[in-house]
């Protein structure tokens, strides 16, 4: 299990637009990981607009900031459009990032919602299991903050 303090599993995922993303490129900035279990689903909705609504805080913070599920790239392209999402999803349909993360849910396509908010230096900050979809912009806010 993926605990605070650990370096961020590395991985390279196709993006909502099709291209690669791979989070070892990213050093240097915080990046925020949220794996959730379903496009345009009534939680992952709420859950993906609260940080639409709140996304000059996150560009304040600096932070990169993905969605990953197990959808295909054209569902996350759809989604994405749909509620105008200003950030980057990430496909990940042969559930390559379950494992490692933690995020699998026994007997089921999805990951369970949680969120990893890494370091620039890509070791793990913050670890948050099992997020409340209504708070969970807030909460990654505050966890950016220190």
């Amino acid at each position: 299990m993926l605990v605070e303090g650990d370096p961020a599993p590395d991985f390279t995922l196709e993006s909502d637009s099709g291209e690669e993303v791979k989070l070892s490129s990213l050093r240097g900035k915080p990046v925020v990981l949220y794996f959730y279990p379903k496009d345009d689903t009534p939680g992952c909705t709420r859950q993906a607009c609260g940080i639409r609504d709140a996304w000059s805080e996150f560009r304040r913070a600096g932070a990169e900031v993905f969605g990953i599920s197990a959808d295909t790239q054209a569902s996350h392209e759809k989604f994405k459009s749909k509620y105008s999402l200003p950030f980057t999803l990430l496909a990940d349909p042969e559930h390559r990032l379950g494992e490692p993360y933690g995020v699998a849910q026994e007997g089921k396509n999805s990951y369970e919602r949680s969120t990893f908010v890494i370091d620039a230096d890509g070791n793990v900050a913050r670890v948050m299991r099992r997020v409340n979809p209504d708070r969970h912009a807030d909460e990654v806010l505050a966890a950016l903050a220190g």
